[in-house]
C-alpha cells in the first residue's frame, strides 16, 4: 500500500541546530534568517518570509516576499504553506534560543498544526518538544532521560503512564500547575494515553 504521508521540515531563525537534520523524505521550508545557518547543511526546497534578517539572496529564490510588518511570524507562514501542501507531519529545527517570545510562539505553532490533525515536533539542541492530542502515545528514549508532560491550552487527562520512574494509572494535568514536570525514563520507551486535552512532551537530551 502506498504511503500517503507528507513530511515537512521547517527551519527557523532561532538557535542554529547543531545536529544532523533528517530531510531525506521531506519537503524543506526555510524561514528567512535560518538560511544563514542551514545553507550547505541541508537541501532547501523553498525559502519564505520577509527576509529582514538575511543579508544575502537565498537559493532557491523565494517565489514571494512578505512584508516585514505583518500579523504572522515567518514560522507561521511556513506552517500555513506546509498545510496548504497537505502536510501530515512537520519537524521544526532552529526553534529554540535567541528570543524567548519567539520560542513560545513556536510552541503555539505545534498546537496550530496538531489541532488540524498534523503531527508536529520541535527538535532542539537540548530537548525535543512534541504536542500530543487524544489517543495512545509512545516515545522511544534512552534510559535515564528526564522529561516533562505539560498541559497545553487547558487541562489534560492522561492514563497508564508507563516506563518511567513516576508511573501513574490516572493523572490530571491541570493548566497552571507544574504536576507533570521532571520525570525520568526507566526503559527504552515510555507510553501513556491522552483521554482529554493536549499534552506537550518535553524530552531532554541529557541522560542522568
Amino acid at each position: 500500500m502506498k504511503d500517503e504521508r507528507k513530511n515537512f521540515v521547517i527551519l527557523l531563525n532561532g538557535e542554529p541546530y547543531r545536529g544532523e537534520i533528517d530531510a531525506e523524505n521531506s519537503t524543506v521550508l526555510c524561514c528567512d534568517g535560518a538560511y544563514s545557518w542551514a545553507k550547505n547543511r541541508v537541501r532547501i526546497d523553498e525559502n519564505l518570509g520577509d527576509f529582514d534578517s538575511l543579508s544575502e539572496v537565498p537559493s532557491p529564490l523565494p517565489s514571494q516576499r512578505f512584508p516585514a510588518e505583518k500579523n504572522e511570524t515567518d514560522g507561521e507562514l511556513a506552517v500555513d504553506r506546509a498545510l496548504s501542501l497537505g502536510a501530515t507531519d512537520i519537524d521544526f529545527y532552529g526553534g529554540e534560543g535567541k528570543r524567548a517570545d519567539h520560542f513560545l510562539g513556536n510552541l503555539h505553532l505545534l498546537y496550530k498544526a496538531k489541532k488540524l490533525g498534523v503531527n508536529a515536533r520541535l527538535i532542539g539542541n537540548e530537548a525535543e518538544f512534541t504536542l500530543c492530542g487524544e489517543g495512545e502515545q509512545q516515545f522511544p528514549c534512552k534510559v535515564g532521560q528526564t522529561f516533562s508532560l505539560l498541559p497545553f491550552g487547558g487541562d489534560a487527562h492522561i492514563m497508564e503512564l508507563k516506563g518511567v520512574k513516576y508511573a501513574a494509572d490516572d493523572l490530571l494535568l491541570s493548566y497552571g500547575s507544574t504536576r507533570g514536570v521532571s520525570n525520568l525514563t526507566k526503559e527504552e520507551k515510555f507510553s501513556f494515553r491522552v483521554e482529554k486535552g493536549y499534552v506537550l512532551v518535553v524530552i531532554n537530551e541529557e541522560v542522568v
